[in-house]
């Protein structure tokens, strides 16, 4: 059960839900528009919808504009316009461009096999909070040419940059259960890659630079994200962007507690839909 939220009114409270259109939305969007909402909604704020399309090799325009009908369906509204990050390139360009003036990037050209080759035979090599191996630094100091390549984070120039500690305000839920203020540990995630070669911008820089555009004060999302906190807190650092709250939840999961995900296929909300399930009865099941 959701608990119920008693907080005085604040309109500069600012949430939002920010999916990808690359498949129907499913239990566990449902869950994560509607907690945002009401996130908002029980402080007198806004809540706003971001659509993050910016891998054009998957986002598709009927996903689009089914995540606006399953939302209405649910019964949730938003405030416009609609953030598409497809149409906010050159905000991410510029950001970009500062880190680079800041010398905290460097180009990478290894692809995931040169990765692998690079740390076989190194069965104790670290890997990310995501269970990735942490990239070898294989380009890190060498000269490479500035086409067709990825750009990373220098981790060890970022942290040496950082004027103060970096934390962040909790007021949702780690996994672990964590709460109040976290010690951000971005060095966990390595020299994580900031510009994919294929798009020119990751999911790292676009978020923190959307959630600054959107005016966003609390951030709330899945717990599958709690850790990637760390790395957004070191770019608003870096970025001279505004410190959000962070409001993490718990995740809607399948059998055997696996997380829901719309390339395995699960139940969508326009499946449930056709099924007779009702707004409201889905609202309970979640325990709105």
């Amino acid at each position: 059960m959701v608990p119920p939220m008693n907080h005085p009114g604040d309109k500069n409270v600012t949430t939002r839900f920010a999916p990808s259109p690359n498949g129907l939305l499913h239990m566990g969007h449902a869950y994560s528009a509607l907690f945002s909402a009401r996130h908002a909604q029980d402080r007198g704020g806004r809540f706003v919808l971001r659509i993050e399309d910016i891998d054009t090799t998957r986002a598709r325009e009927e996903y689009v504009r089914a995540i606006a009908e399953d939302l209405r369906w649910l019964g949730v509204s938003w405030q416009e316009p609609v953030l598409r990050q497809s149409r906010n390139m050159a905000a991410y360009q510029d950001a970009l461009r500062k880190l680079r003036d800041l010398g905290v990037l460097y180009p990478c050209a290894c692809s995931r096999k040169d990765i692998r080759q690079a740390i076989a035979g190194k069965p104790h090599w670290p890997c990310d909070p995501d269970g990735a191996p942490l990239y070898p630094g294989t380009c890190k100091g060498r000269d490479v040419a500035r086409h067709d390549v990825a750009w990373r984070l220098d981790m060890d120039k970022a942290l040496s940059a950082l004027g103060a500690p970096l934390t962040w305000q909790e007021e949702g839920s780690g996994p672990a259960a964590e709460r109040g203020i976290i010690a951000a540990r971005p060095q966990d995630w390595g020299d994580v890659i900031l510009a994919r070669r294929d798009i020119g911008v990751s999911y790292h820089i676009a978020v923190v630079v959307d959630d600054a555009a959107q005016g966003i004060t609390h951030v709330t999302r899945g717990q599958d994200l709690f850790h990637a906190s760390a790395i957004h807190r070191l770019l608003q650092r870096l970025l001279g962007l505004p410190e959000p709250v962070y409001v993490h939840h718990r995740l809607i999961t399948g059998e055997g507690g696996r997380k829901l995900s719309k390339s395995l296929a699960d139940t969508s909300l326009r499946a449930l839909r056709a099924a007779g399930m009702s707004p409201g009865e889905l609202k309970r099941r979640l325990g709105f």
